[in-house]
């Protein structure tokens, strides 16, 4: 089986003899259709991942080839990434996601999906509707992070709110706030990428205007220094950005303002489908590439990129 092989200390590198992974009783094995690469991706080879070592990769769509559930042979589906221990405290009490044994496709203690096949528990699969083509239908995990958000904080219609960041995550997270109705403003600095947002997004920030929900989406320390900012005092302030780079950060503010600061990631598989399906929430196609080509789909400055098999 070929599959892109993470080595640690920022080594990749594709391999043709690793083995096809054999599923678990509680486990399917699926044949990955699209696999598509994640800034996270990016970042595991900076360094953020430093005790990872396995097949790379979390987002994707497959066909389901063996399964404990024997309905799903043959159903396309996405996946979560997380699967707990089933014991802990964060397992008992919904949640699993944060358990401190759990396994993360691509990331932690579990191979993940830049590779011909991959098994995972049979619980976190979902099937994809059949009017989805692959292409939208890879989109699911990233879009569910978006909207993750709106489960974790209250978002007033009435109430403008701040995206900080014009990349891909924050594109989603703008179009799924501005469903709520609220106005959705964007603090970003490429213009051709502002173009995107502006069809549900105004782009511009007023001089000393603030918010009382801001959201970091930006990936990088300066994107939080301007979302500390923009957030009023005793405002909320969503943290959405991963990434390897360590910088001292004053919180002292946060303190002295009583800001609210809420930390999400994963998020709800099923209603990101059903937005997809609708086609409440448009994206830009992925640019597909040869897993052998993983360097340039790692360093495509396309939306989003990723490997067809």
């Amino acid at each position: 089986m070929r599959g892109l092989y993470y080595f640690g200390e920022g080594r990749a590198e594709v391999r043709s003899d690793l083995p096809v992974p054999v599923p678990a009783a509680d486990e399917s094995l699926i044949k990955i259709k699209f696999a598509a690469v994640c800034s996270t991706d990016r970042e595991v080879l900076a360094g953020y991942k430093p005790d990872f070592v396995g097949v790379m990769g979390h987002e994707f769509v497959g066909v389901v080839e063996k399964s404990s559930d024997p309905t799903l042979v043959g159903a396309r589906v996405v996946g979560e990434l997380n699967a707990g221990c089933g014991k802990c405290i964060y397992c008992r009490t919904g949640r699993e996601g944060h358990c401190v044994d759990r396994r993360v496709i691509g990331l932690a203690n579990k191979d993940g999906c830049f590779a011909e096949h991959m098994t995972l528990r049979t619980d976190l699969l979902h099937r994809v509707p059949d009017s989805l083509p692959d292409e939208v239908a890879v989109f699911c995990e990233p879009l569910a992070a978006a909207l993750e958000i709106t489960d974790k904080v209250h978002v007033r219609p009435s109430q403008p709110l701040c995206v900080v960041g014009d990349g891909r995550l924050a594109l989603m997270i703008a179009q799924v706030l501005s469903l709520t109705g609220a106005e959705v403003v964007v603090c970003g600095h490429h213009a051709d990428k502002l173009e995107r947002f502006k069809p549900f997004a105004r782009v511009e920030v007023g001089e000393d205007e603030t918010f009382e929900l801001v959201v970091d989406a930006s990936g990088s320390p300066s994107g939080f220094d301007t979302a500390r900012r923009l957030v009023r005092h005793r405002g909320t302030l969503v943290l959405k950005s991963t990434f390897a780079e360590k910088s001292p950060m004053n919180l002292a503010d946060l303190v002295v303002n009583e800001v609210t600061v809420v930390g999400s990631r994963c998020g709800p598989f099923e209603p990101a489908l059903r937005l997809l399906e609708r086609g409440l929430v448009t994206l830009p196609p992925i640019e597909l590439y040869d897993l052998d080509d993983w360097r340039d789909a790692f360093g495509s400055r396309a939306f989003k990129s990723g490997f067809k098999f």
